[in-house]
C-alpha cells in the first residue's frame, strides 16, 4: 500500500510563487515527501520549463495538466493516473491543491496512516471542525471522478465521492488543513496537533498511559505487567 501526493497547480505562476523562500511546488513536494506520500506527482503547466527546474533534483514527477475543457475532474484524474503509472501499489492519492501550501508533514503521515486502517473511505483533514485539504481518495473511486462534470469545482467533486463511499473527517489540529497562502504564514493559528491517534490506536493515549502506569505500580512482586516496548508521548 502506498499513498500518493497529486498537487494540483492551475498555472505556472501558482506551482513557482515564492512560499516560504521557496518556489511553491517545491515546499510542497518537500513537505509530502517528510509526510511519507509516494508517489508525489505535481500536475502544473510548464510552457517555458520553470517549474521542470524548479523541481529539479527532488523526488517528484511533474505532468501536464489534461486539456482545460476537462475542467478540474480531469485534472485530477491526469494526475492518479501518472500516480499510479509510476508505482503501481498505490492505493490512495491525496488531491493536493497548490494554494495549500502551510500544511505540517504530519498531518500527511496521519491520513495516511488513517487509509491503511479503512482503504475504503474518502479521508478529509479538518481544523475546529473546518473540513480542510487534502483529502485522501481511494483509487476504486477514480471512476466516480471520471463520470463528474468538467464544470465541477474541486469541492463539488469531494461531494460526489462523498455521496458514493463512506467518509471521514479527521481533526488534526493543523490549521495549515483550512488555511491557504492568502493568510500570510505568520498569521496562523497555532499548530495543535491530533488529539488521538488518526489510525485510531489509543491503547497509549491520555488515561490508558495512566491505567498502565497504575497497573504496573501495583503487579506482584516488584514485577511489571509490560513485557517490553516503551510508550511515546505526543507533545
Amino acid at each position: 500500500m502506498t499513498v500518493a501526493a497529486v498537487i494540483l497547480a492551475a498555472d505556472s505562476e501558482s506551482a513557482l510563487a515564492m512560499t516560504a523562500g521557496q518556489p511553491r511546488v517545491r515546499r510542497l513536494v518537500d513537505i509530502a515527501w517528510s509526510g511519507g506520500a509516494l508517489p508525489v506527482v505535481v500536475v502544473a503547466p510548464d510552457p517555458d520549463g520553470a517549474v521542470a527546474r524548479a523541481l529539479a533534483d527532488c523526488e517528484a514527477v511533474l505532468g501536464s495538466p489534461a486539456p482545460e475543457e476537462g475542467g478540474p475532474a480531469a485534472r485530477i484524474v491526469r494526475g492518479a493516473e501518472l500516480a499510479m503509472a509510476e508505482v503501481t501499489d498505490t492505493s490512495a492519492v491525496l488531491l493536493w491543491p497548490a494554494r495549500m501550501a502551510w500544511l505540517g508533514p504530519e498531518t500527511i503521515t496521519s491520513l495516511i496512516e488513517a487509509h491503511g486502517v479503512d482503504r475504503s473511505a474518502v479521508l478529509r483533514p479538518s481544523w475546529q471542525g473546518r473540513a480542510g485539504w487534502p483529502v485522501l481518495v481511494p483509487l476504486d473511486l477514480l471512476d466516480v471522478v471520471r463520470a463528474v462534470g468538467s464544470s465541477a469545482m474541486p469541492d463539488e467533486v469531494v461531494d460526489r465521492l462523498l455521496a458514493e463511499a463512506p467518509g471521514r473527517e479527521l481533526e488534526l489540529g493543523d490549521p495549515g488543513a483550512v488555511f491557504d497562502v492568502e493568510t500570510p504564514r505568520d498569521d496562523l493559528p497555532a499548530y495543535e496537533g491530533p488529539t488521538v491517534p488518526a489510525a485510531g490506536h489509543v491503547h497509549e493515549w491520555g488515561d490508558d498511559v495512566e491505567e498502565q502506569a497504575r497497573s504496573d505500580h501495583d503487579a506482584p512482586d516488584g514485577r511489571t505487567g509490560r513485557t517490553g516496548g516503551s510508550i511515546v508521548g505526543i507533545d
